[in-house]
């Protein structure tokens, strides 16, 4: 008798029911065909064509954004709420011809703050960003 009972231990092996894998599997597939696309959103970018620089280009304007949040403009604070008026002013002075903005953002600056001010500059008509 002892030796049926090890023949029946030996028939019945352990195995893993693979079905509840690969129904998350297929769950987290779905997600990611779903969610790739709103992840892959194009972000418009105009990189100029080359050509020759003008003679005398305008001083760029150097924007720093310290961790704290707050702006200095040429070395000066500005509060964000007089962004777009200043940038619209250096844009008019500057006559026509190209003007570059240089944002010097502090690795703990927050990102809305970098945003807004990027934002600002977009909407006063600023096309040369550069960060330093």
């Amino acid at each position: 008798m002892a030796f049926a009972q090890a023949q029946t231990r030996q028939d019945s092996l352990s195995q893993i029911n693979i079905t509840p894998l690969v129904d998350v599997m297929l769950v987290m597939l779905v997600i990611f065909m779903i969610a790739a696309p709103v992840f892959s959103r194009p972000i418009p970018l105009d990189i100029g064509r080359g050509g020759t620089p003008p003679e005398n280009p305008p001083a760029p304007l150097e924007l720093r954004i310290a961790a704290s949040g707050e702006l200095f403009l040429g070395g000066r604070p500005m509060p964000m709420s007089a962004l777009p008026s200043v940038f619209s002013a250096e844009l008019e002075r500057a006559g026509g011809q190209p003007l570059i903005l240089s944002i010097d953002a502090n690795g703990d600056a927050d990102y809305q703050t970098v945003a807004r001010v990027l934002a600002a500059a977009q909407n006063a008509g600023l096309a040369n960003i550069r960060f330093e």
